[in-house]
């Protein structure tokens, strides 16, 4: 298999790491972070119109990407940056009505393409330890359309979505795969409640309360009670996701540390110099290396049989939270003191690398899914 990126993708790479490095220096990164709308909206206009978006699907739904690959590219570029604008967001709910959606529900994609529309993703529950089928928010019919009550926490970018990807149960147990419905649920449907906060690697993220929230029939996305596999789909893009934006972030942190090393003196010497600290640095390159891999591995398999995907996506997303740990902590430890420091970028990327762990299960989740994801495979395969 070939993984060298197509030309295309190395442009899309360059201009991208181009207009990062000159519009979202750590000063201006660190304000739209902390402001209260908790990101840029011309800004992500302006990544829309670079084609940022539009890398993440097909043509068939308008983009010009779509594969695995694509998403890789855009995201490494993105966690070079912290870049705290809505593009998992746009990914995940992008990608299920690409799958499942109604012809009128697709042409919600081009607004996520050109950058009109903010989407937000929310799946997870106060009780579901990263559980996609653990759902205790129900939808019942009525009437025409639907309502909704419960509870969705951790929704990123929340605030300033004008579109939610919500899962629902509509029948079932709270455990089972049968039985969740997806719907396309508008900010300003009676009865949501957002209530916002500051997350701690910047940005920030809501809780969701459904009250009774009543949407039309046309709100469901796909069958009724087969939501699952759908939302199984587009959650696995967001891990690859978050995998990829993790490497670009290890990648700034790894160059910091090189550098810092290479400039600090102690008892007359640079201390990179030392080779207690070589070793260690030596170490940390070779875990980096191991975490490419499995991003590669990752994005090879995003279009494969469901055990395949999913096994390739939990180990990526296992390594990816066990070397992103250890860089985080081995960066900061060769910086000594003033690695902790809120003025110096690296902690915010250490911050960062730790928080990705938690979204979208954590590295003990998927190591335990891989395991059980090995016994659906046949014995020579896995």
């Amino acid at each position: 298999m070939n993984f060298i990126h197509t030309d295309d993708r190395r442009m899309l790479a360059d201009t991208l790491d181009r207009f990062v490095a000159e519009q979202y220096a750590f000063p201006a990164r660190d304000r739209i972070a902390r402001s209260g709308a908790g990101f840029d909206a011309d800004l992500w206009r302006r990544f829309a119109e670079l084609g940022a978006v539009g890398a993440l699907f097909t043509e068939a739904d308008g983009g010009f990407g779509g594969d695995g690959f694509d998403i890789a590219v855009v995201f490494e570029s993105l966690g070079r940056g912290l870049v705290v604008e809505p593009f998992l967001g746009a990914l995940v709910v992008g990608r299920a009505v690409a799958a499942a959606g109604s012809a009128a529900q697709k042409e919600r994609i081009a607004g996520l393409v050109d950058g009109s529309t903010v989407a937000a993703f929310a799946f997870d529950e106060p009780a579901s330890h990263y559980e996609l089928a653990h759902i205790e928010t129900t939808a019942t019919r009525t009437g025409d359309g639907w309502t909704l009550t419960g509870a969705k926490a951790v929704v990123a970018q929340a605030e300033g979505a004008d579109l939610f990807l919500v899962s629902a149960r509509t029948g079932g147990a709270v455990d089972d795969e049968a039985g969740i419905s997806l719907f396309l649920v508008p900010a300003d449907t009676l009865g949501l409640a957002v209530r916002g906060y500051g997350r701690i690697d910047g940005g920030r993220a809501a809780e969701l309360l459904f009250d009774g929230a009543t949407v039309g029939a046309d709100a469901l996305l796909g069958g009724e009670g087969a939501g699952y596999p759908v939302l199984e789909q587009a959650a696995g893009a967001g891990v690859l996701a978050l995998c990829a934006e993790a490497l670009g972030a290890m990648e700034v942190a790894k160059q910091a540390t090189l550098e810092y090393l290479q400039t600090r003196k102690q008892f007359g010497t640079v201390i990179g110099r030392f080779q207690a600290l070589q070793h260690r640095m030596a170490d940390l390159l070779l875990e980096i290396e191991q975490a490419r891999s499995a991003v590669i591995n990752a994005a090879a398999a995003l279009d494969a049989d469901r055990p395949v995907r999913e096994r390739a996506l939990s180990a990526a997303k296992y390594t990816i939270g066990r070397v992103g740990t250890l860089v985080a902590e081995e960066a900061i430890q060769l910086h000594g003191g003033i690695g902790m420091t809120w003025e110096l970028p690296l902690a915010h990327y250490a911050k960062r690398l730790v928080m990705i762990d938690h979204q979208l299960g954590d590295e003990d989740h998927h190591l335990a899914r891989y395991i059980a994801l090995g016994r659906l495979l046949p014995k020579a395969a896995a």
